[in-house]
């Protein structure tokens, strides 16, 4: 990026509603927020709902790639993936290329607690785009993995 692109102001004088990182955070944090009484229904923390939701798209996946999908640290990824097994919503299985490896995948109960949680997730990704039009949209989800790309540490 260009320094004429990059805006090198403290933050003091460009103001946390101009820092893209700070909005990104309040956004997801209102995301959260809103998930939270349907999450706690379920028994679910933020980790598990969000394995449960990557799980939902690329089952079978090899726990570190769920790590890194989930946006949640392999300490903190493994304790919700024990609670979740515990609680019958995943199964975990070695590998067949590398037995050092685990793959977590949804069971009919974790696959039955996702379905009852997306409706309550689509609704609060909805609200964050209330007023914004499809090309709108489209063209900042666009900026959005072009963004993630430029930092992304994984060919995913």
């Amino acid at each position: 990026m260009s320094k004429a692109a990059a805006d090198t102001r403290p933050l003091g004088e460009m103001g946390l509603e101009n820092f893209a990182p700070y909005l990104m955070n309040r956004i997801m944090g209102r995301y959260n927020a809103a998930l939270q009484d349907e999450m706690v229904a379920l028994g679910l923390t933020t980790p598990q709902m969000r394995s449960l939701a990557v799980l939902s798209v690329i089952d079978g996946i090899l726990i570190r790639e769920l790590a890194v999908y989930a946006v949640v640290q392999q300490s903190t990824l493994s304790r919700a993936l024990d609670a979740l097994a515990k609680d019958g919503l995943i199964r975990r299985e070695t590998d067949a290329d590398d037995s050092r490896a685990t793959r977590v995948f949804l069971t009919g109960a974790g696959r039955e607690a996702y379905e009852r949680l997306w409706p309550q997730m689509s609704d609060a990704a909805d609200a964050m785009f209330k007023g914004i039009d499809a090309a709108q949209k489209r063209a900042f989800v666009a900026t959005l993995q072009t963004m993630l790309r430029n930092i992304r540490k994984h060919d995913f």
